[in-house]
């Protein structure tokens, strides 16, 4: 559990890279820091460290949401790239890390996402080093498009929520942040 506590809720960094237009105009957002062991670490390993380690219960979840996504003409992930992620050494923007296109990526921020015809999603990593103290930041904003966004965001958003934390939190407890 105090791995949990570590994790904390807080304000769209400003330095972050997520379009200024679309966070202000986001129907859902939220974002958590949390402390990193190594601030030398790449902001594609902190994603990958959060990002890549479902357990079995999560990625099935994940696969029937998208199967259900699916079969209302949504782009979504197959589930063997659920299962097994695929993990590159070289990331570019335009790129896919794990499920999704990488919009934006820095020494210091990647920003990945995915458009769709009820919402727009995009989900920042930023990594930040003071003189004492490095941290990681994860952000998501979602911009719906109709009420089939708004409705997905209500079923969505209380799991979203818990699920970010816990996997932000998972990671620092194995040692992977």
């Amino acid at each position: 559990m105090g791995h949990l506590m570590s994790v904390v809720e807080c304000e769209i960094p400003a330095l972050s890279a997520l379009d200024r237009r679309q966070v202000e105009v986001a129907y859902f957002w939220d974002s958590y820091r949390a402390p990193l062991r190594h601030g030398d670490t790449s902001v594609t390993d902190i994603f990958l460290a959060v990002f890549a380690h479902h357990p079995i219960w999560m990625k099935v979840i994940l696969m029937a949401r998208n199967r259900v996504a699916s079969l209302f003409g949504l782009d979504a992930p197959a589930a063997s790239e659920i299962l097994n992620p695929a993990v590159g050494r070289d990331y570019r923007v335009g790129d896919t890390i794990g499920v999704w296109p990488i919009f934006a990526l820095s020494e210091t921020e990647l920003v990945a996402g995915r458009d769709n015809k009820h919402l727009d999603f995009r989900l920042s990593v930023l990594k930040s080093n003071d003189d004492t103290t490095a941290s990681v930041t994860v952000s998501t904003i979602c911009v719906v498009h109709n009420r089939a966004g708004k409705i997905y965001l209500f079923f969505i958003v209380p799991f979203h929520k818990w699920g970010v934390r816990w996997l932000i939190s998972r990671a620092i407890r194995t040692g992977r942040l």
